[in-house]
């Protein structure tokens, strides 16, 4: 099989495998089975499901050094509008099943939930990155490109103290994400980045 065919069945396994858990979860609301408060399911779920792609896009450079594999590469772009996609629904969901599209509500809960404007700079972080993540925008941003996309490592520490916020009363599950964001950050660092290609070296003896 030639190699564009391998890579375009991989960005399609890719989009339907990011694309699933929302069919499951509207699925599961359709259905009647999301428990008592279907807009509460999908607004944790969704939000969530953000935080895994995040976490996702930020692994794939030390994935690829490690391998050595350009598929994850590949995905980078697409996993990022994921994330971007995950979150402007998390959003959605908050202001339709929280505010009931009533945005008077807004000031209020802002002052209650201050996470919500934690969540709110996030968001807007990753939508610049998106709109930044085409060709043209590398170019026309040159050398200034990579440091603005560093911004991501901040949008993760934002997306973690959101999520901190809100289940703080049960902390296991967010220890556990902040457990992989720390593991996925500590290959960012250059002594460790550097050590990767090696580590795969010694591993495939």
């Amino acid at each position: 099989m030639a190699a564009p065919r391998v890579w375009l069945l991989w960005r399609i396994g890719v989009f339907l495998a990011a694309l699933a858990p929302l069919v499951f979860w509207g699925w599961q609301v359709a259905s009647n089975a999301a428990g008592p408060e279907p807009g509460n399911y999908l607004l944790l779920n969704i939000g969530i499901g953000g935080l895994c792609m995040l976490l996702l896009t930020l692994s794939l450079t030390p994935l690829t050094k490690f391998t050595r594999w350009k598929g994850f590469a590949l995905i980078r772009r697409q996993l990022g509008l994921w994330t971007l996609a995950y979150a402007t629904l998390h959003m959605l969901s908050y202001a339709l099943f929280i505010l009931g599209l009533n945005w008077a509500l807004l000031g209020s809960e802002l002052i209650k939930r201050p996470y919500i404007i934690v969540g709110m700079i996030a968001l807007i972080g990753l939508a610049v990155l998106g709109a930044t993540s085409n060709r043209w925008s590398i170019r026309r941003l040159g050398k200034r490109w990579k440091p603005l996309h560093k911004f991501s490592y901040v949008i993760l520490g934002l997306v973690l103290l959101h999520f901190f916020w809100v289940v703080r009363a049960d902390m296991q599950e967010w220890a556990m994400y902040a457990a992989i964001a720390a593991l996925v950050m500590a290959t960012r660092l250059p002594p460790v980045a550097r050590t990767l290609p090696k580590l795969r070296y010694r591993l495939s003896r």
